[in-house]
Order: structure tokens, then C-alpha cells, then sequence
């Protein structure tokens, strides 16, 4: 395989997508997302079939012969039929033949990777085989199934330029950390107290910066004295009570990432543009690295590095994590990482003749890379649990057929979620989530996830961007989907909050209802606890709760005032384009993207907000 050409010239980004909006394909490649796939010519096993436990293989590296394919069984190979059943209703939801309402204990079932023994057909019009004759047909099924099966696994650890470090040097870095396997006694240890008062107030609210196009400031943190967002080619830390401007950051131009995790001591890793943007274009490419302190509003460092498919030209990113004292970033071009301390490379994107590169990276206790290789129209995608000083990975694992991205949930332990086959139909990006073993690449639970009745969303383009979908206790929680509540009245709408055994995949007994017209919109774990934001109907104020992981019981942190006017700064922003966080009290909800003001109709103009904070007083 030969690689491919450079990519095209710098094209502005789309406007929904964010950081990290996918470059086009150069001409001469095939359409990709949400296009048909040409069916490949030996495909993969039955996936979701028993495997059998083998040592470790080193896979080939870089332009190493593979070994020959054995005849496989397909992917998704048939069971048995089943009778039809009627949809049952929950809550206005449809459910699934045989599937128990959100939240009830589902019956015993095998775990994934397991097979159901096929019923052996009627031949004749209903003349029944001997007993016999179905055990012997029944045993040599599943002797197929389970050698078609070891077959894949033995090469789902990655033939495709996966092994190889991306760096030289280095130590390995302990992380340590991981969530408990479930059990008694989950929940609690959460930092966030119950307020004096949970009634909060209106702190501040801050109009939007006027800019000439479409501008993405996503990117928001808390530190104890500021909040910091992006503004226009600048960083600027607000006071966490009064929204005064407590310092600006300038920079050479617009912040296109923004980690999500910090540092102890408040060091957030960023991508911004070398240049300003200029009209008519109002584009520059996201190729700048750097570390800020958040505290004191000092740029620490800034980098850049060329390489994969940028060739000569500065390699462009799409969004940046940190993980220990690695900061990297992922996109298009290639993968690269750089020292926190002072922005040495660890590594850089590497052009092969596998057409592999790191897309992007997830962070926090564990740094995980999501790498493509292949073709265009059907890369294979590969896990990779990587050693964060010298991008070696430590485990891999597969992705299933149909899979062109992936997104990182949690890294420790390790959950990722997928859109399989580009089958979700909704925009949420994700069909099924993985539970993977960190250490060994070995694949624990599928949990599939309908879009049609869980509401997290992930941008497929994009490692480290799920919203909605946490992870602890050994848990994945998801949101559902709003449905009717119980007095089925006009706007009476609701949703549950439902925990899946990350070991088994499935849900476990308990469940949190968000109550008629509060709809829960999940936000982050708090030690064993949930922190969850409750949208409002018309003429309340939303709620912060903590939800306890194990029993699934909320407590109320903080209520917002009503208010029944059209310019509610709470109500204006839509909450899919909205950052919101909680802490110690204080409730922030910005924006992640703004564009040019509208022209103004009359005194009924709807106020456009950067920011708005509520606090339950301090």
C-alpha cells in the first residue's frame, strides 16, 4: 500500500463541528461517513463469539507480512429464531422484543462473547431430526464457531502498523487509579457539599464578544479565584463572583482545543492558530500547541511539530489532551506528544505505507489513542492503551467491522463508544459503547445502546468530546431519551438516568427518575456520585443534584430562580451547545459557539450570552 497524497489545502472548518471538524478527503478518495462501504473480501468472524484464551502474540509491525486468513465466520452470524413478540411500552418508549423496561433487572443472559447453540432446521415439513443427529449437528457449530472465532481474536490485536512506539526513549509512567467492580457499598466520597442555601441567584451574565463569522470558543475550566474561557484570539479568567475580568491572555490567534483535564495546580494544555483570522476566508489552521497557567494567565510554552501526512507543513491538530505530564494532541495530519514541563516533543506524526495515524487521544488516568489505518472508506480502527512517554502501546484492541471512528468515554477503566456501521440515524454518533480491558486489549462487555432511547452524544470526529455518558462504580450511566411523564400532560416530559455493569453489560436494578417536566442531563462523577443538571419547564429554574452511584438517590446542591421571560439567561442557550459545570456552589453555562450579531428587530431582541453563573451565595 502506498501513501496516500498530502491533503488538500486549508479548508475552513464546519461550522457544527466544532474542534476538530474533519478535513475533506483529498479528490481521489472514496466518500466516507455515512456513505456505503464496499464489502470487504474476507470478512471478519463472528463477532461477539466465544473466544479461546491464547497467549499474547506480538503482532507485525510496520510493512510486515501478515499471516494468511482462515474462511471466517461473518459478522453478525445469525442465531436461532425467535417468535415474535409485541413491542412493550414504558414511559411512551418502545421497547425492544423481550427487552424489560430502562432501569428493571433484566433476565439472566450470557455475557458477550458468547453464542447461542442453533436449533437444528426441520427438514421435510415439520419431520423433526433425531436427538442425536441435533447434538452431533449442534457440536460441530459450535466447534466452527469458536475456531472461527479464536481465529479473529488471534489477529484483532492489530496487523496494521499497531506495535510500533511513536516516540524513542523514555520511561514507563504509572497512573494508577481505576474504578471499583460494582458491588455493595458503591457511591458516595463526592467533594460537593450541600449548600447553606441551595436557592441560587443570577452572579453575573456576559454578552457575546461581536465577531465577523462563525467563532468556536468551546473550552471552559473553574479555579478557586476564576473561570476561564476563550474569548477572540485570547484567553480571559473571569471572577468566579462578580464576572469582573480578572486577566486576559492574547494570543497569535483564535483557541481551536482545549483539554479537559488539568493539572493539580491549574496548567491546562490548549491548540490555537499561529495567525488571526482575515476575511473573506476567516480561517486559519489549528497547529499550535501550548501549556497555560490558569492561575496566573501565563502562556508557559507553545510548540508546533511537521510530520504524517503534513509532510514539510505544520501538522494540524483537532483537539489536545493531558494525561500525567504528556500532552497530546490528534487529528488528521497525525498524533504528536509533548513534555508538560517545557514542550519537548515525545513524539511526532510518522507518514507509513499502512496509512495508519493517531486521530486523537483520550486522557486523564490512562492515555489512549484511537489510530486508523487502511483505506479511507474502510480503515480498521485500533484501541491503543499507550505508555504515555514513549506512545508504545501497552494493550490494543479492535474495533468491529463498520467502525470508522471511535470515542474515548474513560481511559481507566477503559470504555469507548462507537456508531457502528454509521447506523445511529440521530447524530448522537454512538450505537454501542466497549467495556476493554485496559491491560490486555481483551474486549468485556458490548453495551448496545439505542439512540432512539439513550440521549449521549459523542462527535464521531472527534477522540474525547462524549457528553452525557459517565463512567465510575464500574458503571457506565446513561441518560435516556425524554419521554412522556405521568400526567401526560402538553410539555410533561421526562427521562431516567440507567447504570450498566461495565463486567456484564448489563443494567443493574437501580435507576434515577428526573420527575415530570425535569429532564436529567448528566455532567460528571464526583467521586462515587453523579453530578447532574435538571433542565426545567417553563417558568422553573433548573436544578443541580448529586446523584448517589449506588442507590441512585438525589440530592438537590442548588436551584435556579424562574423566570418567565423569552430573555431567561438560563433558557437561551441550547443545552447540545452548551458547556455546563458545577462547583462548590456556582453553576456556569457558556457557550462553545457564536457568530456574527444579528440585526436588531425592537425591543423583543432575545439577549445572546457568552456566560451566565448562579451561585448559591458565598
Amino acid at each position: 500500500m502506498t501513501q496516500p497524497p498530502p491533503p488538500p489545502p486549508n479548508q475552513p472548518p464546519d461550522p457544527q463541528g466544532g474542534f476538530g471538524a474533519p478535513t475533506p478527503p483529498p479528490p481521489q478518495q472514496q466518500p466516507g461517513y455515512g456513505y456505503p462501504q464496499q464489502q470487504p473480501a474476507q470478512p471478519d468472524p463472528g463477532y461477539g463469539y466465544p473466544q479461546q484464551q491464547q497467549p499474547a502474540q506480538p503482532d507485525p509491525g510496520y510493512g510486515h507480512p501478515q499471516q494468511p486468513q482462515v474462511p471466517q465466520q461473518p459478522y453478525g452470524y445469525p442465531t436461532a429464531p425467535q417468535q415474535p413478540q409485541q413491542p412493550q411500552q414504558y414511559g411512551g418508549y418502545p421497547q425492544q422484543p423481550g427487552q424489560p423496561p430502562y432501569g428493571y433487572p433484566t433476565q439472566p443472559q450470557q455475557a458477550y462473547g458468547g453464542y447461542q447453540q442453533p436449533v437444528a432446521p426441520v427438514p421435510g415439513g415439520g419431520r423433526k431430526l433425531s436427538a442425536q443427529l441435533q447434538i452431533v449437528i449442534a457440536a460441530a457449530v459450535a466447534v466452527v464457531l469458536i475456531i472461527g472465532a479464536g481465529i479473529w481474536y488471534a489477529n484483532s490485536g492489530g496487523d496494521d502498523g499497531g506495535d510500533e512506539a511513536k516516540g524513542s526513549g523514555g520511561t514507563s509512567q504509572g497512573t494508577g487509579g481505576g474504578g471499583s467492580t460494582g458491588g455493595n457499598g458503591l457511591g458516595g466520597g463526592g467533594k460537593e457539599k450541600v449548600p447553606a442555601n441551595t436557592q441560587a441567584k443570577l452572579a453575573f451574565s456576559l454578552p457575546q464578544p461581536k465577531v465577523a463569522d462563525i467563532t468556536d470558543v468551546s473550552g471552559s475550566w473553574i479555579t478557586d479565584k476564576a473561570f476561564v474561557k476563550p474569548g477572540v484570539n485570547s484567553l480571559v479568567a473571569y471572577d468566579l463572583d462578580k464576572g469582573s475580568v480578572l486577566w486576559t491572555l492574547p494570543l497569535t490567534g483564535q483557541v481551536c482545543g482545549a483539554s479537559r483535564h488539568v493539572t493539580k495546580d491549574d496548567k491546562a494544555p490548549i491548540l490555537f492558530e499561529a495567525k488571526k483570522r482575515v476575511g473573506p476566508r476567516y480561517y486559519q489552521p489549528c497547529t499550535e500547541v501550548g501549556v497555560v497557567d490558569l492561575n496566573t494567565g501565563k502562556l508557559l510554552w507553545s510548540a508546533s511539530v511537521t510530520g504524517g501526512s503534513a509532510g514539510d507543513q505544520k501538522a494540524r491538530f483537532s483537539e489536545v489532551t493531558l494525561s500525567g505530564t504528556t500532552v497530546a494532541a490528534g487529528g488528521t495530519d497525525g498524533g504528536a506528544a509533548f513534555d508538560l514541563a517545557n514542550g519537548n516533543p515525545r513524539w511526532k506524526p510518522q507518514a507509513n505505507d499502512q496509512n495508519c495515524y493517531d486521530m486523537g487521544y483520550g486522557g486523564g488516568e490512562g492515555l489512549v489513542a484511537v489510530r486508523k489505518c487502511g483505506a479511507y472508506d474502510s480503515p480498521n480502527v485500533l484501541i491503543q492503551n499507550l505508555n504515555p512517554m514513549t506512545g508504545a502501546p501497552l494493550s490494543q484492541f479492535k474495533m468491529p467491522p463498520g467502525v470508522k471512528y471511535a470515542s474515548v468515554v474513560s481511559t481507566k477503566p477503559l470504555v469507548v463508544a462507537a456508531d457502528i456501521g454509521d447506523s445511529s440515524g440521530d447524530g448522537s454518533g454512538i450505537t454501542d459503547f466497549f467495556s476493554i480491558d485496559e491491560k490486555t486489549g481483551k474486549l468485556k462487555t458490548k453495551i448496545t445502546a439505542d439512540p432512539d432511547q439513550y440521549a449521549a452524544r459523542c462527535r464521531p470526529t472527534e477522540v474525547e468530546s462524549c457528553q452525557q455518558a459517565l463512567v465510575g462504580n464500574g458503571r457506565l450511566y446513561l441518560p435516556t431519551e425524554e419521554h412522556e411523564g405521568s400526567t401526560g400532560e402538553y410539555g410533561d416530559e421526562t427521562n431516567e438516568i440507567i447504570g450498566f455493569d461495565l463486567a456484564t453489560g448489563r443494567t443493574v436494578p437501580e435507576k434515577a427518575d428526573a420527575g415530570d417536566k425535569y429532564t436529567f442531563v448528566p455532567l460528571r462523577m464526583d467521586g462515587g456520585n453523579l453530578i447532574a443538571y435538571k433542565e426545567p419547564p417553563y417558568g422553573k429554574g433548573g436544578r443541580i443534584v448529586s446523584v448517589d452511584g449506588g442507590t441512585m438517590k438525589e440530592t438537590l446542591l442548588l436551584e435556579n430562580p424562574g423566570n418567565k421571560s423569552l430573555n431567561s439567561p438560563e433558557s437561551s442557550f441550547s443545552l447540545n451547545g452548551a458547556e455546563l459545570l458545577y462547583q462548590d456552589g456556582r453553576f456556569f453555562i457558556s457557550e462553545t459557539l457564536i457568530s456574527k450579531p444579528r440585526e436588531s428587530t425592537g425591543t423583543n431582541d432575545i439577549k445572546e450570552y457568552l456566560l451566565v453563573s448562579f451561585s448559591a451565595g458565598h
